[in-house]
This record gives structure tokens, C-alpha cells and sequence, in this order.
């Protein structure tokens, strides 16, 4: 597990960057259809009703999407620092609302901002709070001592009884379990890529994500690790739902009996 390495995840407001993991990375996650089924599961199992959603480092608004198109009547809150992230989210909403002749504008936004800085909530204001906070495969990027801080930050905006789920990259307890991660995410790349590119080898493949710039961004955590800080913070039901290698679906809901 990584500690504290000086922080270099504002790589990913690098447009090439960007453009690489939408284009070629995002569809190819091993099992996405399957977590974001257990992430809607779970939602749906401690919501009586979704009014609003806030999707943190929402990447191209995959699960934000997901909330929306199973809660169409929520406010929906958009925030990532890269701004071609952002585009590609609010690009695809505009899209999936055109096709059903419906409008976007009011129900959600989309905003520029690096929740890595406390001054993000600044962008929110003092009546924002949510029923459902999720975020995936973006707080990893932060140093364990933000991670915390992070978590602190979505239990105050969350309203009583709302949820918070991260779908995230965690850390393995061992080099056999980083191991079987990264040749479980080498063969999702190559099925993924040749459908498009038949006479791209899995050596190659292989070959650029261990060269990937991106990857000195990650910071992972153990799983067992931030669930108890969640715990701590004073989420209760507090669970990893899913877990593939390195990949886990975790989180808690704030107490209906503590005050926001």
C-alpha cells in the first residue's frame, strides 16, 4: 500500500490523459453492468425516495447517469477537475435528453472543481445537501490523510439517512491479489480494443497499461482501512458490497438521528 506520496492526480486534467481513459479505458472495467447493479441495489434497498444525487469526480457520469435514468425526478450535482471529464458527462446528458425530448438544464450541473482542495464546497451552497452521494474510481487518487478529510466532507453534506457509496480501486493485501488484478484488467483491455483494432496483440495492450502515465496518480488504500474510517466519521451500515481483486464497491448511510 502506498503512503503519502507527494500528489499527482491534477494529471488527469491533462486532455490526452483524459481522452485516453474515456476512450479506451472506461467501457473495458471488468463487471461495470454488474457494480453499478449492486450500487443501484443498494441504494434502492435504503431510499425511500432519491431527490438529489451528488456524483464526486464523476468522470464521464456513469453512475451519476445511472442514479438519474432510475430516479429521473432528482436534482442531479456533476463535479470532477478535469474538464474534458465534465464535458464528456454533460455532452452525454444532453444527448440521452434530446432522444427523450426532455431538458437537463435545471435538474443538473456540472462543475469544474478539485475536490482535492477543501475549497470545493465553496462551489456548494449552504442549502446543498443529498440524499445519495457517490463517487468512482477518483477519491484513490488522494493521500489517505484527504481521504479521511473527503469522507468527513460527504457525511456533513449528506442529509439524515442518505447514502454514500464509493466504487473504487483499493488496495491488495498481497502481491498475488495486485497480481490478479492487473491481469484481470489486461484481458477486459484486449477484449475491449479488438473489436475495433482485431491486430492489436495482448502483449501490447499489457505493454501500455504498465507504462501508463497514469498510474503514478494512484494512491490505494485498503478497503478494511476506509471502511472503518467511515465508522469513525459515524456512517453506520457500513459495508464493502462488492469486491473483484482490487476493485470494491463500499460505504455507509448518515444516521437519521444525527444532526447534518
Amino acid at each position: 500500500m502506498k503512503s503519502e506520496p507527494a500528489n499527482d492526480y491534477f494529471i488527469w486534467k491533462n486532455e490526452a490523459v483524459a481522452q485516453n481513459f474515456l476512450n479506451g479505458v472506461r467501457d473495458a472495467i471488468p463487471l461495470a453492468k454488474e457494480q453499478i447493479d449492486c450500487l443501484l441495489r443498494v441504494i434502492a434497498l435504503t431510499q425511500t425516495k432519491v431527490e438529489s444525487f451528488l456524483d464526486l469526480g464523476c468522470g464521464n457520469g456513469i453512475l451519476g447517469r445511472a442514479i438519474a435514468d432510475k430516479y429521473p425526478e432528482a436534482q442531479g450535482t456533476f463535479i470532477d477537475i478535469s474538464e474534458s471529464m465534465l464535458a464528456e458527462a454533460q455532452t452525454k446528458f444532453i444527448q440521452a435528453n434530446s432522444r427523450e425530448g426532455n431538458s437537463h438544464e435545471n435538474r443538473y450541473q456540472f462543475l469544474l472543481e478539485d475536490f482535492g482542495n477543501k475549497s470545493w464546497l465553496q462551489v456548494l451552497s449552504d442549502q446543498n445537501r443529498f440524499d445519495v452521494i457517490v463517487s468512482g474510481f477518483a477519491i484513490h487518487h488522494q493521500p489517505d490523510s484527504r481521504k479521511r478529510e473527503i469522507y468527513q466532507e460527504i457525511y456533513n453534506l449528506l442529509n439524515p439517512g442518505g447514502i454514500f457509496l464509493n466504487l473504487e480501486h483499493v488496495a491488495s493485501h498481497s502481491k498475488l491479489g495486485e497480481e490478479a488484478f492487473d491481469q484481470l484488467f489486461v484481458d477486459a483491455l484486449f477484449e475491449y480494443h479488438r473489436q475495433t483494432d482485431p491486430q492489436k496483440s495482448r502483449q501490447a495492450i499489457a505493454q501500455n497499461y504498465y507504462s501508463r502515465h497514469d498510474q503514478n496518480a494512484n494512491i490505494l488504500t485498503l478497503v478494511e482501512t476506509q471502511c472503518n474510517w467511515l465508522r469513525e466519521i459515524g456512517f453506520i451500515d457500513v459495508d464493502c458490497f462488492l469486491k473483484l481483486f482490487e476493485i470494491a464497491l463500499f460505504g455507509g448511510i448518515k444516521s437519521r438521528q444525527t444532526n447534518p
